[in-house]
């Protein structure tokens, strides 16, 4: 799924707190063995250069949402209205 491609329908003023919400889900999920390590490194990365809200930093907080708690991330995507569209991105 082209994660870049969806952030960019993400309003800028939308998306430090999509990016907090974001993280509170992967912090706070127990299936941790699904992040593939990889995207867990580009996290860590975006997150040590202070970069989550940039689109790299939300594609990739994106896709670890969707693969770790894809009913809470939707759930909350479609619940604000400037981020609804992408949550049909999302379903395609």
């Amino acid at each position: 799924m082209a994660y870049q491609k969806i952030v960019k329908a993400i309003p800028a003023k939308k998306r430090e707190s999509l990016s907090d919400k974001l993280v509170d889900f992967l912090l706070k999920s127990k299936k941790e063995d699904k992040m593939p390590s990889d995207l867990a490194n580009t996290i860590l990365s975006q997150w040590q250069r202070g970069s989550l809200t940039t689109e790299a930093g939300l594609a990739a907080l994106l896709e670890a949402a969707v693969l770790l708690e894809p009913e809470k991330t939707m759930e909350f995507l479609e619940q604000e209205p400037q981020l609804a569209d992408v949550a049909k991105a999302l379903k395609k």
